[in-house]
């Protein structure tokens, strides 16, 4: 007789990143920022009285402030379940020194790994698009040194870069480096498996119904809207070294009792 597995009794989670991991763009009416990883915490507590979870990201953060800033926060809290997603926008840099972010990553996951009961790692989702193509070789280098540290430290990968659906542009904000509230539903699933949960949604790595490409008129005013919008203020922060995080403490710096917000 076939029993079902016994779920995980995970009672903490903290996250650890940058801005996607505080959840931009899956905007709340309030104006704040839901994300993935609220969605899985909200999961968890749903199956766990007093689960506890502190998101300690901040968009814009690199590798190197991930590490200074939250990986010995996250170590000290001693909680079931650390993800830590980190150093895409180091790949994004004109110059980006790779064996130094890499570095960076191999010594967070040696700090978090013995700090916690399970550590997941993810492989970032890639918006399909020309943008993409020019960064690929480094985030598939970075990604490759997720693989080695996880299978070293005995941490799970999610991989979003291989998920089909997460490259549909229809996923993806107007700024184009986010995902839309769907898409984030579609990353907490993703987590949620891989963490051993029964699934809830055993397609959400499937991508979605063909549409008709917009025209070419429709096109064009994305491309400008998205060039005031959002390139050139990144590119002014670039060249004046700032950073869209730059005063902003962590989303939800202490490992407190949550539940799921309206």
């Amino acid at each position: 007789m076939q029993t079902n597995p016994i779920p995980p009794a995970h009672s903490s989670l903290v996250a650890v990143g940058d801005s996607f991991t505080e959840g931009m763009s899956d905007l709340l009416p309030d104006g704040s920022y839901r994300g993935w990883a609220d969605l899985l915490a909200a999961r968890m507590a749903a199956r766990t009285p007093g689960f506890r979870y502190a998101n300690l990201a901040v968009r814009g953060k690199l590798i190197g402030q991930i590490v200074d800033e939250q990986v010995d926060v996250a170590a000290a809290m001693n909680a079931d379940v650390i993800t830590l997603v980190g150093g895409l926008n180091d790949t994004l840099r004109p110059k980006c020194d790779m064996g130094r972010v890499k570095g960076l990553l191999t010594e967070a996951v040696e700090r978090l790994a013995p700090a916690c009961t399970q550590l997941v790692l993810m492989r970032s989702p890639g918006r399909q698009g020309p943008v993409l193509e020019r960064f690929r070789p480094r985030m598939e280098e970075l990604f490759a040194c997720v693989d080695e540290l996880a299978a070293k430290h005995g941490a799970v990968v999610v991989d979003l870069y291989g998920a089909p659906a997460l490259g549909d542009p229809r996923l993806w904000d107007v700024d184009r480096l986010h995902l839309t509230g769907e898409g984030h539903r579609r990353v907490a699933e993703a987590v949620w498996q891989a963490l051993g949960y029964e699934p809830e949604d055993t397609e959400w790595h499937v991508p979605m119904p063909a549409a008709a490409p917009p025209g070419w008129v429709t096109r064009r005013a994305a491309d400008l809207r998205f060039a005031r919008q959002h390139l050139l203020p990144w590119i002014g922060r670039r060249l004046t070294g700032r950073s869209s995080g730059d005063g902003r403490p962590p989303k939800r710096p202490e490992l407190l009792p949550y539940e799921a917000q309206a």
